[in-house]
């Protein structure tokens, strides 16, 4: 399964300028993310000081990560990021590097 991490803000001009409304939106919302959460594909959700946007740490297939993103828009805009692993990520470059440091020795 692959990491991702969401960054996701607000769209306040989709939103209900009754407070009510909003108030019962934010349950519904509240209600999936527990879901998300217990299921175990939601690891982690955040927000941000500013009130209007936050994060998600979540392991899915892209197809999932698109369905996630695409849900709650046009209310909220998602931008999501595939995580390489670290071990991973440093192999690539080491290999990227690896034949032109060959080459210098020659």
């Amino acid at each position: 399964m692959t990491k991702f991490l969401t960054t996701w803000r607000l769209n306040q001009t989709a939103m209900s300028p009754d407070i009510a409304e909003q108030g019962k939106a934010a349950e519904m919302w509240f209600a999936a993310i527990d879901k998300a959460m217990e299921s175990g594909g939601l690891l982690e959700y955040g927000f941000f000081p500013d009130g209007v946007s936050g994060y998600t740490l979540f392991e899915a297939e892209a197809k999932d990560a698109f369905r996630g993103a695409t849900t709650y828009f046009p209310g909220i805009i998602s931008d999501v990021r595939e995580m390489i692993p670290y071990e991973t990520g440093k192999g690539i470059i080491r290999e990227m590097f690896k034949a032109p440091m060959e080459a210098m020795k020659r």
